[in-house]
């Protein structure tokens, strides 16, 4: 018997299967085996077995040795190398995925990363009507043992975690197991909490890249012994080595987060929708705000839809008012707050109430805004806004490449008041500790959690309801479910709205509808406060009056019109250098390659190489080109593109080729 084995590696110049001869050792496909490789012994994993071989006998060596403890099995290998060819990945970088990080144990006690949480959950005593047809309908599908895909659209706070829970039982009655996804690792603290109370401790394992390397290992061994059936994690967590899936959730299933945007990049919806395939299960995406491409795929029947469109508790839905700050700046306010959200915020703390604020500022370049009329100076060609670069003075478009100057005068109104935008969660902070110096503030973004204690610390404090207002980015708009916040206030709408991506305007009403969702949980009526320069725009206007179908229906519009998913799919190539001649001239060759390949396609569907401009790795410099693949084109326009890295890596160029399909960031 022989083995097909991939080898551990971090080469480049190494992607291929090895062959083995298994001897009197028991090999599986999925088994962890120690092979000869060179002069040394390296780790590897059984993709395929055979009866012959073509290669000479004498030169084929054995397998020394297999770990049946940190083998995967069939399936997962398969999804590996599905993974390979659907995102132009190499082997290795698909099956470390699944693997775990360490070994296991030879002595010692596993270590728990929950060690000490409590739980108050309480089941409820009977769902609502929603709640209970919605559970049925899964219920019903995990028994068919068929795949099937469910979207569920429910309003914040709808009650979507305890139909998931509901599912999940299911699951658990016929053997299965479960994965439980969250877009953000702040979200888990929460869930966990409410699935030990529900599940017990001991049938729950989580997976999330705040885990450290051994307790993530031992985590691992738990659920690939079977120890666990529920899997709780965030992205990650889609590769949890279960024997048996009986369903795979992706909550808040709009998120960037699901996409990977480092190497191996995959979207989590995909491989979990591979997975689901295999083992016969369920998949259920639930969001109050579906991505475009999700709503989708539920209108042409792939996915079949649920909604929930009621408050658990039957408290309305947050009374949504939008503030022009254009009004505020002619009449005198100048500072980052409106009369109306200070107004708000001191009601509410005077109530024993909180306050929860978001500026989205992730990292994002600035955007340059007319302050008189709004306007925002946006790339003619691509209708994307222009970002603001002090080197060279000038407004880029990121995606064409195209670069302006900067105008003296607003082009609509010829007004000078013409600004860069750039307020961030710490200036934020900082004028609310100078105007509420008695309150207790807290600030939640990335660079205020250095770690998960930290980050478990903030949410608690203001769960205890010791802080009276949370500042924060998108992170406060995942999922929280604190029931004392009487006020949202948006500070500038605009931060998203005007990023240079044509999700702009989707990102903007997902993040101010989720982020709305956070008030009025209990049971008084919530209140947001929407600060924006471009009350008018379509995104704002429909997240103020909840209205999803008005704005899918328009963004969907101009998404068909204009071949962005999910009516077609774009394809990003990107180059690294130490050599910036050698990178200019291997972006130019997979240019003229692409061209000549796609023939008539190569003028308007691939665009010509351009400068990352904010690349910060490792590398001193970093091209990109897109590719717009027509809708059912992907994989040949994919083929062709990994088929130009594998010649460049053939030729050992000094130039490091990835593909990023569907990126959902291009600067």
């Amino acid at each position: 018997m022989f083995a097909n084995v991939i080898v551990e590696n971090k080469s480049n110049y190494i992607d291929d299967l090895f062959t083995y001869g298994t001897g009197e050792l028991d090999v599986m496909v999925g088994s962890r085996v120690t092979v000869p490789f060179g002069n040394k012994e390296k780790d590897g994993y059984v993709f395929s077995l055979s009866d012959s071989s073509d290669i000479d006998p004498e030169k084929i060596r054995d397998i020394i040795s297999v770990d049946p403890k940190s083998s995967l099995n069939a399936e997962m290998i398969s999804t590996a190398v599905w993974m390979k060819a659907r995102y132009a990945i190499r082997y290795y970088d698909a099956v470390r995925l699944f693997s775990a990080p360490l070994k296991p144990r030879k002595r010692g006690t596993p270590r728990d990363p929950y060690a000490g949480m409590t739980t108050d959950y309480v089941r409820p005593e009977k769902l609502t009507e929603e709640q209970t047809l919605a559970a049925e309908r899964l219920q019903e599908a995990i028994n068919r043992d068929s795949e099937s895909f469910f979207l569920i659209h429910g309003v914040t706070s709808s009650g979507k975690t305890e139909v998931y829970m509901k599912a999940i039982e299911q699951a658990l009655a016929k053997g299965k197991g479960s994965i439980m996804l969250v877009p953000e690792i702040s979200l888990t603290h929460q869930l966990i909490k409410r699935f030990m109370g529900r599940f017990g401790k001991e049938n729950i394992a989580v997976l999330h890249s705040r885990l450290t390397p051994r307790e993530r290992s031992d985590e691992w061994m738990r659920i690939r012994t079977g120890e666990a059936k529920i899997v709780i994690g965030a992205r990650m967590g889609v590769f949890a080595p279960l024997e048996e899936i009986g369903c795979i959730i992706l909550d808040e299933e709009h998120e960037a987060t699901y996409k990977a945007d480092m190497t191996p990049k995959y979207d989590t919806h995909e491989v979990a929708a591979k997975r689901i395939m295999t083992h016969k299960g369920v998949m259920i995406l639930g969001s109050a705000t579906p991505s475009v491409s999700s709503y989708e795929r539920a209108k042409e029947g792939i996915y079949e839809l649920i909604e929930l469109k009621e408050r658990y508790n039957k408290t309305p839905l947050p009374e949504m008012i939008t503030v022009d700050m254009r009004d505020e700046l002619r009449s005198g306010n100048r500072s980052i707050f409106s009369r109306k959200l200070m107004e708000s915020m001191e009601d509410v703390l005077d109530r024993g109430k909180q306050v929860i604020l978001l500026q989205n500022r992730r990292g994002y370049s600035n955007f340059i805004s007319c302050r008189e009329c709004g306007n925002v100076m946006k790339c003619p060609e691509c209708g994307i806004s222009l970002t603001y670069h002090k080197k060279g003075e000038s407004m880029v478009c990121h995606y064409c490449g195209r670069k302006y100057p900067v105008p003296k005068t607003c082009p609509d109104c010829g007004s000078r008041f013409i600004r860069y935008f750039g307020i961030g969660t710490e200036q934020v902070e900082e004028q609310i500790r100078k105007t509420f110096p008695d309150r207790a503030v807290d600030r939640l973004d990335i660079d205020s959690i250095r770690d998960r204690k930290e980050l478990d610390s903030i949410l608690e404090r203001f769960e205890n309801k010791e802080t009276d207002i949370l500042v924060g980015t998108q992170l406060v708009a995942k999922g929280l479910d604190f029931d004392n916040v009487g006020v949202v206030g948006v500070i500038a709408a605009d931060t998203t709205l005007n990023i240079p991506d044509y999700r702009s305007e989707e990102r903007t009403f997902q993040l101010v509808t989720q982020v709305a969702g956070r008030a009025g949980r209990g049971d008084e009526r919530g209140k947001v406060i929407i600060q924006t320069y471009e009350p008018d725009n379509y995104a704002l206007t429909s997240a103020a009056s909840n209205d999803y179908e008005g704005f899918f229906e328009q963004e969907s519009r101009i998404r068909s019109f204009l071949e962005y998913p999910p009516f077609g799919d774009m394809i990003m190539v990107n180059f690294t250098s130490d050599d910036e001649e050698e990178i200019t001239s291997v972006a130019d060759e997979a240019l003229a390659f692409f061209r000549k390949t796609f023939r008539e396609d190569g003028i308007q569907r691939i665009m010509d190489p351009k400068e990352a401009v904010n690349f910060k790795g490792k590398d001193a410099f970093r091209r990109y080109i897109l590719i717009k693949a027509p809708k059912g084109k992907r994989n040949e326009y994919v083929h062709y593109a990994d088929q130009f890295r594998k010649n460049m890596t053939s030729k050992r160029s000094g130039v490091n080729i990835t593909i990023d399909i569907n990126p959902y960031s291009i600067i």
